[in-house]
């Protein structure tokens, strides 16, 4: 009787520790499936609102500084882009430039054991985000969107510790989700930032990626709903929905114009050896402070010159011509900001190239928009804004899908793509993608036989 009650009660026992043994099991799978994915995307949409704030709050500190007495910048720029790139250079290395060609190369390049440690992590996402500020504090041609898509990467790179063992496509699936989080959440575009994955960052779609990659964005666009509110990037525009078959000139012209002038930008930064002394290359090499101090002293002297227009990232110009309201910028605005940006990128300081390069075509939309007055000013801003983007990163859906989530252009869906295409066709005729150019530039690994070498 007692043998029986004890063996009723050791299977009793038995049946309690094997539920609460399946209890835990089922909780750690359903951990390493959905849990480290939420927290992760959780974690970018925090990031991405709080880095917006402080790179807002930055600027307007460094224009406070300068109110009244523009010649401080010939002092400022320079000091602080100078301490940015020896930061960078000594602690920091692998935060440098928008960060989206690292993901690239992190997802498209050949396993390397020590690629992610170099490239992403917690140091990455303390110097995207420290070095970021500085450089904007200077008053730099520096984006915030491209830096948020490498923090993103870099968090989920780190929330890759709760697994267990990580095979090489889960180490990349994970970047490439968090990537696509961080450009969501830095623009409250969630369509776009599934796209940009796509399109620009895993040239490929797979079932699996696609739900890792919409439940990353869904989340981070959550968090950022809740934190900065439903909101356009850059408000609603004001243009008919409905365009007479003559408007496809200023389409067409708008295109051209974009195209080449994207494809100069990518020319610019991609064929520094062709049109940058070689003496200046070396002299790079052995100062890389030196060199950005006068990057910086550059910067300066164009921002003075172009009367304050050029400093940041162009949000505030780019909205002004979009809703056609405060002042104007200059004729020269475009130009005088793509030299600011080719300037402010060859610093090496974290910084993206996505809101610079809206706010240039908004410059060219505004050339446009003198050219065929008789059309809204802000569909021909929207239109070259798509444009130049589109050169740029020859990524035409998503250039098109951006924009009209920032403004909600959906009467503008048929002219936003045409340009788009033919602005990328055009910029592809003189050089590749930018972002995958310079991911196999710096990035890739290049067998010796097969490198360049400088005349």
């Amino acid at each position: 009787m007692s043998d029986s009650g004890s063996s009723q009660r050791l299977s009793g026992f038995d049946r309690l520790h094997g539920r609460k043994r399946r209890f835990r099991r089922d909780l750690r799978r359903g951990w390493q499936n959905y849990g480290v994915l939420w927290a992760g995307s959780i974690i970018i949409g925090l990031l991405a609102v709080l880095f917006s704030d402080w790179t807002n709050s930055v600027l307007a500190l460094f224009l406070r500084w300068i109110a009244g007495r523009a010649w401080l910048a010939l002092f400022i720029t320079p000091a602080f882009t100078a301490a940015g790139v020896w930061a960078t250079r000594k602690w920091f290395n692998g935060s440098e430039g928008s960060g989206i060609p690292q993901v690239i190369a992190a997802l498209h390049a050949p396993p390397d054991p020590n690629r992610g440690s170099r490239l992403f992590g917690l140091r990455v996402i303390i110097g995207k985000v420290g070095i970021g500020l500085l450089g904007m504090l200077g008053g730099l041609t520096l984006g915030r969107e491209g830096p948020t898509v490498h923090i993103g990467a870099s968090v989920m790179y780190e929330m890759r510790r709760f697994y267990p063992r990580v095979s090489v496509r889960t180490e990349r699936l994970l970047l490439l989700a968090g990537a696509a989080a961080g450009l969501s959440g830095a623009f409250n575009t969630p369509l776009a930032g599934i796209l940009f994955a796509i399109e620009e960052l895993s040239r490929s779609f797979e079932i699996r990626t696609s739900e890792v990659l919409i439940v990353s964005i869904v989340i981070s666009g959550l968090v950022s709903l809740a934190l900065a509110g439903n909101y356009l990037y850059f408000g609603q525009i004001s243009a008919p929905d409905i365009y007479p078959v003559a408007f496809a000139v200023p389409v067409l012209t708008a295109a051209v114009v974009c195209g080449l002038a994207g494809a100069a930008f990518n020319l610019l930064l991609l064929r520094q050896t062709r049109w940058i002394p070689v003496r200046l290359h070396a002299w790079r090499e052995r100062s890389p402070v030196g060199w950005g101090a006068v990057m910086g002293l550059l910067v300066a002297v164009i921002g003075i010159a172009a009367g304050g227009q050029t400093w940041g990232s162009g949000y505030d110009q780019a909205r002004h011509l979009l809703m056609n309201q405060g002042a104007q910028v200059g004729w020269f605005y475009p130009l005088a900001k793509l030299a600011s940006m080719v300037l402010s990128y060859f610093t090496g300081l974290p910084g993206g190239l996505f809101s610079p390069s809206l706010s240039i075509g908004a410059g060219f939309g505004h050339w446009v928009s003198h050219w065929f007055i008789q059309y809204p000013q802000s569909a021909l801003v929207a239109i070259c804004m798509v444009g130049y983007l589109s050169a740029v990163t020859q990524s035409p859906l998503t250039s098109f899908v951006i924009v009209m989530e920032m403004i909600n252009g959906t009467g503008l869906i048929i002219p936003l793509m045409a340009t788009a295409l033919i602005s990328s066709k055009i910029a592809s005729f003189y050089s590749g993608p930018l972002y995958l150019e310079l991911a196999h530039q710096k990035y890739f690994e290049v067998p010796e036989e097969r490198r360049p070498t400088r005349g």
